[in-house]
């Protein structure tokens, strides 16, 4: 079992990276860019090449069954999902197979409206509830994992 953060935008890298020590396991922080991280053997800073989706390519041609993704982008988060792989979003949502089809079309049709020119809200801000829910939903992932590796 690894964890996986696509990382340029995530806002819980410190929260991934104690759960990540508290289970003793290996942990990719991969980005487009350079991100400080903490002195660990168990965590890798992987930079990958700048444009769309590397690094999420980087990240599912290596999810395997158990793996942990923590991710906001849906379709990196279907593909880890085929790949037998759990994704979290920082804000604690676990994606699952019964709601990506559902997400998928809704993002589908956010792209259009915007490409229409129309000014949709963002997401909702980041707060110390979502970080909860985060540490929470990761917690349970792993824990489901290790139970189920029993």
């Amino acid at each position: 079992m690894r964890i996986f953060i696509d990382a340029d935008a995530c806002p819980v890298k410190d929260e991934v990276y104690k759960v990540a020590a508290r289970y003793g396991l290996k942990t990719f922080v991969v980005s487009n860019s350079f991100i400080q991280i903490p002195a660990s053997a168990l965590i890798e800073r992987m930079i990958v090449d700048a444009g769309p989706d590397v690094a999420d390519d980087w990240i599912a041609e290596r999810t395997e069954p158990g793996d942990v993704v923590v991710t906001n982008d849906i379709p990196l988060a279907d593909r880890v999902l085929k790949a037998g792989g759990t994704a979290i979003a920082p804000n604690g949502r676990v994606f699952t197979a019964d709601s990506i089809g559902s997400l998928l079309a809704q993002r589908s049709i956010m792209e259009h409206i915007r490409s229409t020119g129309e000014i949709t809200g963002g997401p909702k801000p980041f707060d110390r509830n979502a970080r909860s829910a985060f540490l929470q939903a990761l917690d349970e992932a792993v824990n489901r994992e290790r139970r189920r590796r029993r």
